[in-house]
């Protein structure tokens, strides 16, 4: 039985929902998202609440997904979701023209990353990266991407990070000790 599922989400008096055959439309101040619904999950919305109900068993894996992903569309239309990014290294750095990111991470040349429509990503100090959106899935993703361009080497740390993010960091070759 699926906890997940079961739970109603309130929503927020900015935000509309619209239930179709197969997806749920939420439109808020930040934006529009839809929602897919798989065969044998049904929304109900009534008094700012919205419930997920499963037909049979068998979709118990689905329920609570399905209402995790409504949720989600629901809390980004109305607050939005963000990603920190750190930048460590000596002469690493990133800036934004326009809708373009500039990353200068210690390789022969400077990367360019184009921002996905409906993200927004803002550099301070050079070194912070904050990466914000309506769609939880697509500020992840992005943030991953951003994160592989140059992810922390092992030895030094150096790289792109989330903040918070907990490193180990290696030992490097041990000293020969010369025996006389």
């Amino acid at each position: 039985m699926s906890r997940v599922g079961l739970k109603p989400i309130s929503v927020p008096s900015e935000a509309t929902v619209e239930i179709h055959p197969g997806r749920l439309d939420v439109k808020g101040p930040k934006g529009k998202l839809s929602c897919p619904i798989p065969e044998g999950i049904e929304f109900d919305f009534s008094d700012g609440v919205l419930t997920a109900k499963r037909g049979r068993d068998s979709h118990a894996a689905l329920h609570g997904l399905t209402r995790s992903l409504a949720q989600n569309a629901i809390t980004g239309v109305t607050a939005g979701f963000t990603k920190k990014l750190e930048i460590v290294g000596i002469g690493y750095r990133a800036q934004v023209t326009g809708r373009v990111v500039i990353f200068s991470l210690g390789y022969s040349h400077t990367i360019e990353f184009l921002m996905p429509e409906g993200i927004d990503i803002k550099v301070e100090n050079q070194t912070k990266i904050t990466v914000t959106g309506s769609d939880r899935q697509l500020v992840g993703q992005t943030a991953a991407n951003i994160r592989a361009l140059r992810p922390p080497e092992p030895y030094k740390n150096k790289g792109i990070r989330y903040e918070g993010e907990v490193l180990r960091k290696k030992e490097g070759k041990a000293g020969v000790t010369a025996s006389a």
